[in-house]
């Protein structure tokens, strides 16, 4: 196999524009400068009990935050792409020598933004950015949710309990260095899966239930041109229907219609969207015969 230089690179990445690279676009559109110093500010760099700067520039992490929304990845997803795929280095103004954020790296910096309450803000600013440049959105919206993985926790049970009650547990109060690395926010749920088939051809009746530890980023996008419009973060084991009625509705939308899985199906969601001149295409679960 020959292998590969400079002008491949140089004439796949041509190729890929010539398809149509969304985030060569965003990359056009989005001057990602004007967003460092609101996240140098939430990250508090010059507070030296985390550690001092991190080794990553907080710009180039704030694109991973967008690549990974966009696509609904991951950490260790994320982590993967970003070293495989041309697109996401050109974004990221990464060399295919270049060092990438491993899964970790990406956990913290979205954990500190989290704690900082910069999140919403950032990507509402994203948001106006996007408008400025003239695409609004439209054709209606598309809610979606998804899990993203948190480091698991040691915790004993009587770290477990603070926690639950939203307390620091008193023995992490007087060590900043233990509590910076202590991820107080993330939560267990479970994950559904579909069973596989079996050997004799069969799929069993029930769905597979993984446990699960980490957040849920929720999104609206909308249906024109896939641009988040919304964001909203929680912990993994929270609703995402009732996510629908805190906010994530985007009513600038040109169009009135929403979509979203059946997770979103409650009568208090359908009553709120039609209050809100909203037109409901939520999914709706399948009858079982």
């Amino acid at each position: 196999m020959k292998q590969s230089g400079f002008f491949d690179v140089e004439e796949r990445l041509a190729r890929l524009s010539g398809l149509g690279d969304q985030l060569e676009a965003f990359s056009r559109t989005v001057d990602f400068e004007v967003f460092r110093p609101d996240l140098e500010k939430a990250l508090a760099y010059s507070d030296g009990s985390e550690g001092g700067r991190p080794p990553f520039d907080p710009v180039l992490m704030f694109k991973i935050l967008v690549i990974q929304t966009l696509n609904n990845l991951s950490d260790e997803r994320t982590e993967y792409l970003i070293n495989d795929r041309l697109s996401f280095m050109r974004f990221l103004g990464l060399g295919l020598s270049d060092r990438v954020p491993d899964a970790k790296t990406v956990w913290l910096f979205r954990e500190r933004l989290a704690q900082a309450g910069a999140i919403e803000r950032l990507f509402d600013r994203f948001d106006a950015t996007l408008r400025t440049a003239g695409y609004l959105p439209m054709s209606g919206q598309i809610l979606d949710a998804t899990l993203v993985t948190a480091p698991k926790q040691r915790n004993t049970n009587a770290e477990k309990a603070d926690l639950r009650a939203g307390r620091i547990p008193e023995d992490w109060q007087d060590k900043p260095a233990k509590l910076s690395h202590k991820d107080r926010h993330a939560r267990w749920t479970l994950k559904f899966t579909k069973a596989k088939r079996q050997d004799d051809g069969t799929i069993p009746a029930t769905d597979l239930a993984i446990p699960f530890f980490g957040y849920k980023s929720h999104v609206s996008i909308d249906r024109k041109f896939r641009f988040i419009r919304k964001w909203k973060t929680t912990d993994a084991a929270a609703s995402d229907g009732a996510r629908l009625r805190e906010g994530l509705l985007d009513k600038t939308n040109t169009a009135s219609s929403v979509w979203a899985d059946t997770a979103y199906r409650s009568k208090a969601n359908e009553d709120f969207m039609d209050k809100q001149g909203f037109v409901s295409k939520v999914h709706r679960k399948k009858s079982h015969l």
